[in-house]
Formats: C-alpha cells, sequence, structure tokens
C-alpha cells in the first residue's frame, strides 16, 4: 500500500475530491495547515494599505491507495489541483507496511 499525501489549495477540494471518486478511492483525511515554500508566502493590499503573508493556507489530504494505483491517483490529483500558478502545492508518496481497523481486526488493504 502507499500513502498519498498532498498539500493543495483550499479552492481545489471539490475537484480533487470528484477525481478521487471517480477512481474509487473517497475515503481520505483532511487538515486545514498553513505554510509556505520557495515563494516564502504573498504581499497583499487591503484596505490601501501592504501586508505580507508568510503562511498560505492549504489542505493536506491523506489518502492510503493500492501499490498499482497510486501513480494513477497522484495523477488525478495533481491535474485536478493544478492553476498553473505559483503555490500549487506538492504531492508526496509513502510506503505504508500494514494498516489494522480497530473495530474488527481487519488488517491489510480491506482495513481501509
Amino acid at each position: 500500500m502507499k500513502k498519498i499525501e498532498a498539500l493543495i489549495r483550499p479552492e481545489r477540494l471539490d475537484p480533487v475530491m470528484d477525481a478521487l471518486r471517480v477512481l474509487g478511492y473517497p475515503g481520505v483525511t483532511l487538515t486545514e495547515v498553513r505554510g509556505h515554500g520557495k515563494q516564502k508566502g504573498v504581499t497583499q493590499v487591503w484596505r490601501g494599505s501592504e501586508y505580507r503573508v508568510e503562511f498560505i493556507p492549504k489542505i493536506k489530504l491523506e489518502a492510503v491507495v493500492l501499490d498499482e494505483d497510486a501513480g494513477k491517483v497522484a495523477n488525478s490529483i495533481m491535474k485536478a489541483a493544478r492553476t498553473g500558478s505559483s503555490g500549487d502545492g506538492k504531492i508526496f508518496i509513502y510506503d505504508v507496511e500494514d494498516a489494522v481497523r480497530i473495530r474488527t481486526g481487519e488488517a491489510g488493504f480491506q482495513a481501509i
């Protein structure tokens, strides 16, 4: 199994979730996070004054998928989340050794 962790723009969440449902992976964990990459924040203007927002709001989406689907899922997230602008996010893929469903004791992908 693989864990897909994607940091995306909050406004791209609905298209990403639609893409995951089409692939048969509607089960995700979402966390609201803030951070910055190479751009180190943005400068915005509000009521005529400039101010710097160093940590940009993002959504961290996590899903565990079958090994053979990891590339397809990551590609779908990338296509759905992309705006073409700086700050579109990142996707990380990790190996998952095992999973256990607490309620039933099922293990492996059946626990997902």
